[in-house]
């Protein structure tokens, strides 16, 4: 074989590579968190109590607070939570099944936003608290997909997929929903007992191989 017939056969895998690696996307783990609205804010910290950013998020817009809250459900305390900003017009609180059953509570999966017939929880701040009738959903797994990114990726918006995960313990995740808006940037999000699954290293990317 001669040198040129080698040198082809580099640039065509290298170009085939880069083709596949243009059609990945990195994927986060979220852990659990909770979201609260200006009523919570007011109640848990005093009136009109501003969050204090303590890192922007891969979303635009959103950040982790200082601020740390604890929730309690009928069964056990999750200290330390970390509240996500900017405020939101409902509370949501997000948790992994795992803290779910220590919580005691039958938190159904789902898009993170829909809190239709969902549990409630107490969430603490000191002597103060709330009592939430709703809000605590285990969010079901997604992409945040920048518009200008679908058409690459051959997707639309509230589109199921699955997506393969490069990582340590490789393996697949189906039933992914898509959420398509100027507003996002492309970063898939999974929690955290998804990513024990797949053996979650920060920097871990994924592939739609199916829809």
């Amino acid at each position: 074989m001669t040198k040129n017939n080698i040198d082809t056969i580099v640039d065509t895998v290298v170009s085939h590579i880069q083709e596949i690696m243009d059609q990945t996307f990195e994927i986060e783990a979220s852990g659990r968190h909770v979201h609260l609205n200006r009523e919570a804010i007011d109640s848990l910290f005093g009136e009109g109590y501003q969050l204090h950013q303590s890192k922007y998020l891969s979303q635009p817009g959103e950040f982790a607070s200082k601020e740390r809250v604890n929730i309690k459900g009928p069964k056990g305390t999750i200290n330390d939570v970390v509240i996500l900003g900017p405020e939101r017009k409902d509370c949501q609180v997000e948790v992994s099944l795992t803290d779910a059953r220590l919580l005691g509570v039958n938190a159904p999966v789902q898009l993170s936003g829909n809190i239709e017939n969902t549990p409630g929880i107490i969430v603490m701040n000191g002597s103060k608290s709330i009592v939430l009738d709703r809000g605590v959903i285990v969010a079901k797994r997604h992409i945040h997909v920048k518009d200008t990114d679908a058409q690459r990726l051959g997707v639309k918006n509230q589109e199921a997929v699955s997506v393969k995960v490069f990582s340590e313990r490789p393996l697949k995740f189906d039933d992914v929903i898509v959420r398509v808006s100027s507003k996002f940037e492309t970063y898939m999000h999974i929690d955290y007992d998804e990513a024990n699954a797949c053996g979650y290293k920060k920097g871990v990317r994924g592939l739609i191989v199916k829809r």
